[in-house]
């Protein structure tokens, strides 16, 4: 074996790797001692084959150990050349392999039948011969057991087909097997994950793997909470956050803050400020996410000052604030067109080192507009540019507009330039505020006209 060994080590370093050679070193090394070569000699020269993906040489040892050789070749060769051949993408060298296992000598068993399962599911385009395999592996007298039907319904899963899954989960309890949380868990957890699937088909779900005996557990409540809030169902995630209780589970502030975004996200802010209320008499700490989804909630209620209170709060308690609780207040003020409030609150942001972020800018440049303050927009759009933040052309469109309307052209023509210059697009609505509010004008005694191309636009006077 040494001499093998040997062989096989100077086989792997050189560039021209001949099977041959190993193969004449391996007969002639056991002939020397007058005994047949053993499995573990093959299982070396496979895993050297394998190591250089030497398929040609791997086909002749094949042979040589099936015909030529007369011990009962061990399963790991070919669990392992298995998963060489579908981590290649030679799918079909893997399935011949696997059927070709008994004339080996072997007698083969569910372990090989997951590794060539496992490659098989794994590839789109394998799905059709699983039925194939499944079939034949009937007639090879391999039993099925739960360890395959866990591969098969996680590929179902994968594949939307959850009726499917669950079938075949319910032959397994017929069959005798008991049943499997992970399995249930598995089911949920793809359904819960897909776009698509309606409410009532999850909670259907859930309440017939209730009825076999499953009890969910902390990730599978995540799951089905994380699933609701995305579908607006915001009470129905307060729902199962009391069943978590009542199951014995004590939710977390992830979970908490999960089912305060659900109800605000329908609107029910009396259910939730109730919940928030809960988390703290039960002394869960909310983190700078849950203040940030009250604060939100609050904001959407037009009431920013109790939101800008909650700030203090949570600084009282040790929780900072982020640019995400900012960018939230900021809207809000944008919202109910507290200009002197947003101002208030950028310097603030700036006192605490936060910038404005995009929709920061664009929330704030609107509402300058909105209330008469283009210059300042203007100022603030620059600020804006210099930062490398690029405008959208909705808020160049509201400052141009809002420049025409007071008679500012020349500076509007002048913010088209620099538009052009950095290649920020101007939609056809500031064109037409544009033309609109020039044209043809008389200034200090001269005469100003447009004269744009598809590059620029400039004023000659």
């Amino acid at each position: 074996m040494e001499i093998l060994k040997r062989a096989a080590e100077t086989t792997t370093t050189q560039e021209n790797r001949s099977v041959a050679n190993l193969l004449s070193v391996l007969v002639d090394t056991f002939s020397l001692y007058n005994c047949e070569p053993s499995p573990s000699a093959y299982q070396l020269i496979i895993k050297t084959l394998t190591s250089t993906s030497d398929f040609l040489q791997i086909h002749q040892v094949l042979n040589r150990l099936e015909k030529v050789e007369k011990f009962e070749t061990p399963e790991n060769i070919f669990v392992n050349l298995v998963k060489f051949y579908g981590n290649a993408s030679r799918f079909q060298d893997a399935i011949e392999l696997f059927f070709r296992i008994p004339k080996f000598r072997c007698v083969p068993t569910v372990y090989c039948l997951n590794s060539l399962l496992s490659i098989l599911c794994k590839n789109k385009e394998c799905l059709s011969m699983v039925p194939q395999v499944l079939l034949r592996s009937l007639i090879m007298r391999i039993r099925i057991e739960e360890s395959s039907l866990h591969i098969l319904i996680a590929t179902l899963c994968r594949l939307k087909k959850f009726d499917c899954g669950i079938q075949i989960m319910n032959h397994m309890l017929s069959d005798g097997y008991s049943l499997d949380v992970r399995l249930c868990s598995l089911i949920l957890s793809s359904m819960c994950k897909q776009r698509g699937v309606s409410t009532s088909e999850v909670m259907t779900l859930l309440d017939e793997m209730r009825k076999l005996g499953f009890i969910p557990k902390s990730v599978d409540y995540s799951n089905l909470i994380r699933f609701l809030v995305r579908e607006r169902r915001g009470n129905d995630a307060l729902d199962i956050l009391n069943q978590m209780k009542l199951g014995g589970i004590k939710p977390d502030v992830y979970r908490y803050t999960m089912v305060l975004h659900g109800l605000i996200k329908v609107k029910d802010y009396t259910k939730a400020d109730a919940l928030f209320d809960e988390m703290l008499v039960l002394g869960i700490v909310p983190d700078v996410y849950t203040y940030n989804v009250c604060i939100n909630g609050l904001c959407k209620k037009s009431d920013i000052k109790a939101g800008v209170k909650m700030i203090s709060q949570m600084e009282d308690l040790g929780c900072k604030p982020n640019l995400v609780t900012y960018n939230i207040l900021l809207e809000g003020f944008c919202k109910v067109g507290d200009l002197s409030g947003a101002e208030e609150l950028v310097r603030e942001m700036g006192f605490k080192g936060f910038g404005l972020s995009l929709q920061s800018y664009r929330r704030l440049i609107a509402l300058l507009v909105t209330k008469d303050e283009v210059n300042a927009a203007c100022d603030l759009l620059e600020e804006m540019m210099a930062k490398g933040i690029r405008p959208p052309s909705s808020t160049i469109n509201e400052i141009i507009c809002g420049l025409c309307q007071k008679g500012l052209t020349f500076k509007a023509l002048q913010l088209i330039n620099e538009c052009g210059d950095k290649r920020v697009p101007v939609e056809a609505k500031a064109w037409e505020a544009l033309i609109l509010g020039s044209g043809l004008k008389l200034n200090d005694g001269g005469t100003t006209f447009l004269i744009w191309s598809t590059e620029n636009i400039h004023c000659i006077e």
